[in-house]
């Protein structure tokens, strides 16, 4: 290989790492929320009666079966009386009915499956829970969009704000920066089924429901590597000893 063709790779090499990370640095700054996630079975039981209500209408979670759910504290029997409405089997996988093709249509985008949305959303801004967590906070009323709904989290969203009953209505009140910069402060204008403190635990739950189907045995895959970690530092113990043993009359 020449120096010419091996300069010219390390330029490649560069660009290909570096490019990602400068990429997201040039992006404008995100102010998110810290999530307070939840393992609480009961947390992620409310999650679970939220999702099924309000998201898994036009989201799927197609990684997930029903009877997973019995990991956070459900029966098979509390599942198909309380979750599934359609005639779904219980060891069925989360699906939705709707087309692909017709969502894009009435949304502009196709929904997102949300089985892995919690990971999918992490940033430098914060972790795909805090994203999840101010996102379902901070919808407001938009007349101009088609939906009559905006986000600040995610300005133009096709999305409708599902969850308006129970948060209620929210206006925004835009500042322009000294730097060009737009800010956006939200005031409730219309009160929901909820009152403010009440959605936003609604929402941790939700969000905490999000975190735990992204991976339904994390819990079990941590205890299990405590153990495995307490083995392999025993069998170094061991191994040492043998190894001192061996040699000990070898000079």
């Amino acid at each position: 290989m020449s120096i010419r063709m091996f300069k010219s790779l390390k330029r490649f090499v560069a660009v290909a790492l570096f490019a990602p990370a400068l990429a997201l640095a040039a992006g404008a700054e995100l102010h998110l929320d810290r999530a307070p996630v939840s393992k609480d079975p009961v947390d992620l039981q409310h999650g679970a009666k939220l999702f099924v209500n309000y998201c898994l209408n036009c989201h799927s979670a197609s990684f997930v079966r029903y009877n997973t759910l019995t990991r956070i504290g459900l029966t098979e029997e509390q599942i198909r009386d309380n979750l599934m409405f359609t005639g779904e089997r219980v060891g069925d996988l989360m699906k939705i009915a709707m087309r692909p093709a017709e969502s894009k249509v009435w949304f502009g985008a196709t929904p997102p499956d949300l089985a892995l949305i919690a990971r999918q959303r992490a940033s430098e801004f914060g972790s795909g829970a805090d994203w999840l967590y101010t996102y379902l906070r901070q919808f407001y009323r938009d007349d101009a969009r088609p939906t009559g709904w905006n986000n600040v989290v995610f300005e133009n969203v096709g999305m409708p704000h599902a969850l308006w009953e129970l948060q209620g209505e929210q206006v925004a009140t835009v500042t322009e920066n000294a730097d060009g910069t737009k800010s956006v402060a939200l005031s409730l204008a219309k009160p929901g089924k909820m009152s403010p403190a009440e959605y936003d635990k609604a929402m941790a739950d939700l969000v905490s429901f999000l975190v735990w189907m992204g991976e339904p045995g994390a819990e079990q895959r941590k205890s299990i590597g405590v153990f495995v970690l307490i083995f392999l530092a025993g069998l170094f113990v061991l191994s040492y000893a043998l190894k001192k043993n061996y040699w000990k009359d070898i000079h």
